[in-house]
């Protein structure tokens, strides 16, 4: 048991560590949830049998125990603000249930200076604290005083956790995300027990069962366990999915940086910032990765739009016959098209009237796009199968200037403009996003 308390105390501190910078940069939802997870780490670290010993060995008998309920006030109070905080500023067409919670979280904010006052007036002077207690609230059973105290903190305890729990669960429901329904309902879950969990420790503080202290203690720290496992877990996982958010934007423009780097190299009016090299790439703080990934992929978008110029109007159907055998036909259609096409505008070769675009398809977020560029730029086109393609469906005419000067760009980069403002849509069939 006291390994299982460290774990769930050192777990619940990295989980307010990790959510510190929101006490700075966060919005109020993501500061009360620091608040929450904080609180509740100091609460379960009052349960440790060590910090608890050292506390109650004090000039202060029991001093855990106040700790312990003062700090899982506070914890119910931010859980109760990050219940308002999702919904936003209240408005004239909220739902009944919005409304009740907001109600339910002013009365307790309201009312919570005048409760801890009260229960710090009952510890100090009425409360039986003659003997260090290995279960504070199974000593103070039947005591008038002790059962008023720990009254006022389950009452609070178990109104909070049943509003959390009532919302957590509406949300959990609606959610369309299978992690976030999963966290909600682990988080509803965890809110259930401790609506119940009070409601027995408050019968049990007035009329004293005959059990053990160490019996209810050891119950104490398992309920208490299991809900800050259960409420961390579910917690942690909006956080979680924008990590993964975060690593797959990341990995998507690891994949294209060879497309996009050839590509703004063969036009480099395009690109709002110069390619460097991957490595730099990688290391690069800003902008953000997801308009990193946005910008990307509308400047492969440009580039492959761009490469129609230098693409023979059978090349496309040429790679799309040549595809027909592969395990993904259309990427390597794709892929075939935008290397051959790579091939002629490095020869210097280009038509003042472009080929016919790419295949539509139906991508409707840059997420998508990005996943349909990356199978694209991961398939390998041979040199001989390039030259193939060439000799079936032939090149564009020979462009001096281009030859001459030893580069692969288009010639008049006011035509290549002008082209993309008569034409808006990239190869994807999306509008471009400006």
């Amino acid at each position: 048991m006291t390994a299982m308390l460290w774990a769930v105390a050192i777990g619940m501190t990295i989980t307010a560590v990790w959510r510190l910078p929101a006490l700075r940069h966060g919005d109020p939802m993501q500061r009360a949830l620091w608040g929450c997870s904080a609180a509740f780490a100091a609460t379960v670290w009052c349960r440790v049998p060590q910090v608890k010993q050292a506390l109650d060995n004090s000039p202060v008998t029991d001093l855990s125990a106040l700790l312990k309920y003062l700090t899982s006030l506070v914890a119910i109070l931010a859980a109760l603000r990050y219940i308002t905080a999702v919904y936003g500023e209240p408005s004239e067409g909220s739902d009944r249930h919005i409304a009740v919670s907001r109600r339910i979280s002013h009365v307790a904010h309201t009312c919570a200076l005048t409760a801890v006052v009260v229960q710090l007036l009952l510890f100090f002077t009425v409360v039986d604290r003659s003997h260090p207690s290995t279960d504070f609230a199974d000593a103070q059973a039947g005591h008038w005083g002790g059962a008023l105290f720990l009254t006022i903190q389950y009452t609070y305890l178990g109104v909070a956790a049943a509003t959390c729990g009532y919302q957590w669960a509406r949300a959990a429901r609606r959610a369309e995300q299978r992690a976030l329904r999963i966290g909600l309902a682990l988080m509803a879950t965890a809110m259930a027990i401790y609506t119940i969990y009070p409601i027995l420790r408050t019968a049990m503080t007035w009329v004293p069962p005959e059990v053990s202290a160490v019996t209810m203690r050891t119950v104490a720290d398992s309920v208490n366990m299991v809900v800050a496992c259960l409420w961390g877990v579910g917690a942690a996982v909006p956080s979680t999915m924008a990590l993964s958010t975060r690593w797959n934007a990341w990995r998507a423009l690891q994949k294209l940086h060879p497309l996009w780097s050839d590509l703004m190299a063969a036009f480099p009016d395009l690109a709002l910032q110069r390619p460097g090299a991957r490595i730099i790439e990688s290391l690069r703080f800003a902008p953000s990765l997801g308009v990193r990934l946005d910008r990307r992929t509308q400047e492969i978008a440009g580039g492959i739009e761009q490469l129609r110029h230098h693409a023979s109007p059978d090349l496309l159907s040429v790679a799309e016959d040549l595809a027909e055998s592969h395990a993904d036909p259309e990427a390597a259609a794709e892929a075939y098209w935008i290397r051959a096409a790579q091939q002629s505008q490095k020869s210097g070769r280009c038509s003042a009237i472009p080929s016919r675009k790419l295949r539509e398809k139906p991508l409707t977020s840059v997420t998508a796009e990005a996943n349909w560029l990356a199978r694209v730029a991961a398939l390998p086109v041979p040199p001989n199968l390039v030259r193939i393609m060439h000799e079936r469906a032939g090149e564009p005419p020979v462009d001096p200037a281009l030859q001459a000067a030893g580069r692969g760009q288009a010639a008049d980069p006011n035509r290549a403009g002008s082209d993309r403002v008569k034409d808006p849509t990239g190869p994807t069939g999306r509008p471009a996003r400006g």
